[in-house]
């Protein structure tokens, strides 16, 4: 995830710095972009988000020189030979917040029934011209983050962003949208782009393979709901999205238009994907479960072990069937002590071929090391999922472990989480 704290040209901060440092020390040696960087402006999802243009690349560069420089330092003089560093590039699309952190942007791939309601000044389709430039813009991109040194960029298709939500732009008429050859066109484009401007360097994909209608904070109990669809939307044709499961039951048959991507990519010679789910904007439990929901979120309304199994399943599923892709799973954050197990299982077992730790380095960046190194493991370093990671961003603040990491603990941003919790519970009548 982002940090939310670059500068507003788009440069990392000191803040962006200590991370990836840590991110460099912490034993991983697959890098899967280290964080969402945007390839022009009007994509940020935040004011403060990286932005990789010619005034910001040599700034992004030496980020990656820092995180290779702290691999170096604790590991040794020849440790970084094996480091595999990519930078995850993404247009933000309908989740766009570019200039002012209340002030949303959005730029969508299509009119969407209920999503369309959290925008109250509206949203604008992108054009089928915006979208063919656009794909020059990810192409140029691509090219810088070459020309940084990084080995491979990751093409976000996740998450609700502007890759994901083509993929299901199944309303949108054009070249762009409706049947599935048209909804990654533009996926397609992209790539054949990149490898166009940027020759050698390698190409992969972050996927949300599978998803849920969007939720919603349910009044009485603020637990999450499934929205309600509008009277015209009842038929699956009518409502935009790629990969919908109506329930567990139903996650093999849903699965199939991802199913249809990995073909395509496959084809295309991209095959090291990160399989993923959901969004954080609509369906967190889906996407990042955890037991405790970010300030404005909803609680979760199962157990977040059954959202880790339902993406180790997708992820165990697509695997099987696509044996040459290289796939990472995702979601672990949540199993805390007992990760190292289950990651170890599933990738011995043949269920995945990387797992990835997303949240948990926030809290623990020496997890790798010490799982490999068969070092104690650090139980007070456990993400416990408390989402202060993704409050603090809500709140238009830095993201961090405020409650784990005593570097962020220590600072003012903390007390106004805390703060803000307080209210938001006492409100709620939780503390009553």
């Amino acid at each position: 995830m982002e940090g939310w704290d670059g500068t507003r040209d788009g440069e990392p901060s000191d803040l962006t710095r200590r991370r990836w440092r840590r991110f460099g020390a912490g034993g991983a040696k697959l890098m899967w972009g280290g964080e969402a960087v945007a390839v022009r402006h009007d994509g940020r999802a935040n004011p403060n988000q990286l932005l990789i243009t010619p005034r910001t690349v040599a700034a992004i560069a030496s980020l990656r020189g820092e995180l290779v420089a702290a691999h170096r330092e604790r590991f040794g003089s020849n440790a970084d030979g094996d480091l595999y560093i990519g930078l995850q590039l993404t247009h933000s699309g309908r989740y766009a917040r570019p200039d002012v952190y209340d002030r949303p942007a959005p730029l969508a791939a299509c009119t969407h029934p209920l999503l369309d309601r959290r925008f109250p000044a509206g949203v604008r389709v992108l054009s089928d011209a915006e979208l063919d430039t656009l794909v020059d813009d990810f192409a140029a991109a691509a090219r810088l983050a070459r020309d940084a040194g990084f080995r491979f960029v990751d093409v976000k298709a996740c998450h609700g962003y502007l890759g994901h939500e083509l993929l299901g732009a199944r309303t949108r008429t054009g070249p762009y949208g409706g049947a599935l050859e048209n909804r990654t066109r533009f996926l397609q484009r992209v790539i054949a782009a990149i490898r166009a401007a940027a020759p050698g360097l390698e190409i992969g994909v972050r996927l949300s393979a599978f998803d849920t209608v969007p939720y919603r904070k349910r009044a009485r109990d603020h637990v999450g709901e499934p929205e309600t669809r509008p009277p015209d939307a009842r038929t699956p044709d009518a409502m935009p999205g790629f990969g919908v499961a109506a329930n567990d039951d139903d996650l093999d048959a849903a699965l199939d238009e991802a199913r249809g991507v990995l073909r395509l990519l496959d084809g295309l010679g991209v095959r090291w994907i990160c399989v993923t789910g959901g969004s954080p904007y609509y369906n967190p439990h889906v996407q990042r479960p955890a037991l405790f929901p970010p300030l404005d979120g909803y609680e979760p309304p199962e157990d977040p072990l059954r959202g880790v199994w339902r993406q180790i399943r997708a992820t165990a599923i697509l695997k099987r069937e696509y044996p040459r892709m290289v796939l990472v799973g995702s979601a672990y954050s949540y199993l805390q002590e007992w990760l190292p197990h289950v990651a170890q299982h599933n990738v011995r077992e043949g269920l995945c071929d990387f797992v990835g730790l997303g949240r948990i380095v926030l809290s623990y960046p020496d997890l790798p090391a010490d799982v490999l190194s068969g070092a104690p493991l650090k139980r007070a370093s456990f993400c416990r999922t408390f989402s202060d990671c993704t409050t603090g961003p809500r709140m238009g603040l830095a993201s961090g472990c405020y409650p784990l990491d005593a570097f962020y603990a220590a600072r003012p941003e903390a007390v106004r989480i805390r703060d803000a919790r307080t209210v938001a519970r006492t409100v709620a009548g939780i503390d009553k």
